[in-house]
């Protein structure tokens, strides 16, 4: 017999429905030996049935041969992983953690959590590190992805959620501004969105260094140089006033704060922002002329502009220009972030965060510390405060007075995180390193302990996309013998270090106690159920009690603010992390291809995706591969202050002269986050992973000197050989390269 269950996507913020089916002739499962075959799902109004490559090929990492069925442990440093029992396995967890927190304190132990685990998994995790490990550190490498555009949502709105409408209102306004985001290749599904606005005479201007393939479906394409975004947004605000168009009413009644945001903009003639970001001024007057005439618009970003050590102040500025002209609280109007996880919404409300509790509570407000609290049945004094963000939680790793052990689940830093050589080093200096994951990912090859947990068709659980609509994935199969769900695996833990009551296995027990704990709180989930989500094709939070419709759109009546005004933020320009200098003369900027997710650790493992996309390359500008005398296919050498990737060429005048792309999906030799910066966002603490300086040079040369490490890289500005390929292979000093295949 057949079954088929209505599920969701495990991939992007989407949350694409689908339909399993699962039984019958083994001959129609999916490909790979997979257990289950994606039918459509039309009935589902974010996708209409629409799915990618990764959507429809999903099931296959649901095949024995692509995952973990079994714990593995390493009985010495530097020894292989071998395969171990539950019991023995959760004992070695329990007993590290103890000893490291006996040895040196609560906040010795830390847990890293991920955006794509289900906000059941999210809750219990921040709850284990605060009632059963006591400890401050934890975050998630949500941190990584919308924390800029949060912080900064919050700052003007006061209140933070991906998209204040539904994706369904994107075709009814009359111009769209979307700056430093890709749709048509991180969430395809969602471009139809886009086209059906130009089809109903709307306007879209896509802001972004490439010519990527949402940016050769816009009306108007401004390529600014990588970290330029901040000064177009103030050059576009410093037009708007200029020619007349400010909404004066709506700036009055609905805002505070616009003498200071004007004053700002005014000092961002269109000829100075030409000369910061390389836009021309006739582009920049066509786009504050397409915004601001239009009668209702939107601003959407991503993470190209949220991805900067300045990424708050960008989207604050881009916020800016949509109070000025009357584009926000109002229909089809807005400002919104494409969220980049499957749960980067839902994961960050919950607990997972650093300084927040469930409900989207600030952890380090009494009010809120009694709530939870309360919910959880302890002393708010004994919940600890705010610990350290993702970056400089990793940063500290095996440090005097960084964690020392840690609990890490649903991520991938040795691929992911900036300057990941730095952090794969500091992982190897943990006393303890336990990885909750599917697969045996580059970090998994790291642990200690290796704890294979359940994937998404084989549980139940709720998350929230980018919308803010909380949906349900439904258990279509059962995993195999060997693997449990995080909850189960919390459970386990939580027992053995004394908690043995408070910590559920069961997804839906663990939601209505989530509810309970975001009662009142800015992300109220409590009237929310898993009978109303399967009822009504999700529900929008906040959703305070069982009779509340839930809320599509936000702030058509009041701003979340305490006077119900939104702020202007009133912000200048100022220069990236890291410019480009003598020494390393252009920008690297990083992002994502169609065929593979995130740090790759599940797409790399189906074929279909890796025949689409199987490995890193270097994009550069035919000007600039004609001086380096490179030509498509030949290994280039990226080189920054932290050390070297090595990749193929690939030659397109897509890119600008002076900016070089990689996509950041693989380990190894080619894998871009050995490049990146870790400057961090002062308010979001975001790292700045869109733009750092590097050279560029053709890797047979670059191999007569190796690259620079993070603890030997020369000072900003020190004498080298100049980049372009003039003088090459002069870089001092060892890789960082750390990483190593550890057979289990």
């Amino acid at each position: 017999m057949t079954t088929t269950t209505d599920t969701h996507c495990p991939y992007c913020s989407l949350q694409c429905g689908m339909r399993l089916r699962t039984g019958g002739d083994p001959a129609r499962a999916g490909a790979a030996g997979a257990p289950a075959e994606v039918l459509e799902r039309p009935g589902f109004p974010v996708n209409r049935g629409a799915l990618c490559g990764k959507g429809r090929s999903a099931p296959a990492l649901l095949a024995p041969g692509a995952r973990l069925t079994g714990p593995l442990l390493r009985d010495r440093p530097g020894g292989p992983l071998r395969s171990a029992g539950w019991t023995e396995a959760l004992d070695r967890v329990a007993a590290g953690l103890a000893e490291v927190r006996e040895r040196h304190g609560a906040d010795a132990v830390g847990v890293f959590g991920g955006g794509g685990l289900t906000n059941e998994k999210a809750y219990l995790l921040g709850k284990f590190a605060r009632v059963v490990l006591r400890t401050a550190n934890i975050d998630y490498n949500g941190r990584f992805c919308m924390s800029s555009a949060a912080a900064a949502h919050r700052r003007a709105f006061g209140l933070d959620r991906g998209l204040p409408f539904p994706l369904a209102d994107i075709p009814h306004t009359g111009c769209l501004i979307l700056v430093g985001g890709n749709p048509a290749e991180t969430m395809p599904p969602a471009l139809r969105y886009f086209r059906e606005l130009r089809e109903n005479g709307g306007t879209l201007i896509v802001v972004d260094p490439r010519r990527t393939r949402t940016a050769a479906e816009a009306d108007l394409h401004l390529q600014p140089r990588p970290g330029g975004d901040l000064a177009l947004a103030l050059g576009l605000l410093h037009l708007v006033i200029a020619d007349g168009r400010v909404d004066e009413e709506f700036v009055a009644a609905r805002t505070t704060g616009f003498d200071r945001a004007r004053a700002a903009a005014m000092a961002h003639w269109p000829d100075r922002v030409e000369r910061i970001t390389g836009v021309p001024v006739a582009r920049l007057r066509t786009a504050a002329e397409l915004f601001g005439r239009a009668e209702t618009g939107m601003v959407l970003t991503a993470r190209g502009p949220e991805q900067q050590s300045k990424g708050t102040d960008t989207v604050g500025a881009w916020i800016d220009l949509c109070l000025a002209t009357g584009k926000a609280g109002r229909p089809y109007s807005g400002y919104g972030c494409l969220t980049g996880q499957g749960n980067g919404q839902g994961g960050r409300e919950h607990g997972q965060k650093a300084d927040q509790l469930p409900g989207y509570r600030s952890i380090e407000d009494p009010q809120a510390r009694a709530h939870v609290a309360g919910v959880w049945g302890v002393d708010p004094d004994e919940l600890p405060g705010a610990g350290r963000s993702a970056y400089e939680l990793l940063d500290g790793l095996g440090r005097p007075g960084g964690v020392r052990a840690l609990l890490l689940a649903g991520s991938n830093p040795v691929v992911s995180a900036p300057n990941a050589a730095h952090v794969t080093a500091r992982l190897r200096e943990l006393d303890l390193l336990v990885v909750a994951d599917p697969v045996l990912s580059e970090t998994a090859r790291l642990a200690d302990v290796v704890l294979p947990v359940t994937q998404w068709a084989e549980e139940e659980g709720t998350t929230t996309n980018l919308e803010g609509r909380v949906i349900l994935r439904r258990r279509a199969l059962d995993p195999p013998e060997g693997v449990r769900s995080e909850l189960r695996v919390l459970r386990g833990l939580a027992a053995r270090l004394g908690v043995r009551r408070g910590f559920p296995e069961e997804a839906e027990e663990v939601f209505d106690e989530l509810r309970r704990a975001s009662a009142g709180g800015d992300a109220d989930y409590s009237g929310i159920s898993y009978r109303r989500i399967a009822a009504e094709d999700g529900v929008f939070w906040p959703c305070p009690d069982d009779a509340h419709p839930g809320t599509p759109r936000l702030f058509l009546e009041r701003f979340a603010t305490p006077d119900g005004r939104a702020r202007f933020a009133g912000v200048t320009h100022r220069p990236a992390g890291e410019e480009p200098d003598r020494d390393y003369p252009l920008h690297l900027t990083t992002g994502r291809v169609l065929a593979q997710y995130q740090s790759g650790a599940q797409t790399r493992r189906v074929p279909e995706l890796n025949a689409a996309a199987p490995g890193p390359f270097v994009e550069l500008h035919p000007r600039l591969a004609a001086r380096l005398a490179v030509a498509e296919g030949d290994l280039v050498a990226v080189t920054s202050r932290r050390g070297r990737a090595v990749a193929p060429a690939r030659i397109t005048d897509a890119i600008r002269p002076d900016t070089v792309f990689m996509p950041f999906h693989w380990p190894g030799a080619g894998r871009a986050n050995t490049l990146t910066n870790p400057a961090l966002d002062p308010v979001s603490r975001m790292p700045e992973f869109k733009l750092c300086a590097v050279r560029v040079e053709p890797a047979r040369e670059a191999a007569q000197g190796p690259a620079p490490d993070a603890a030997q890289a020369p000072a900003r500005g020190a004498a080298q050989a100049p980049a372009w390929g003039a003088a090459r292979g002069t870089a001092q000093g060892p890789t960082r390269e750390t990483a190593q295949e550890v057979a289990p």
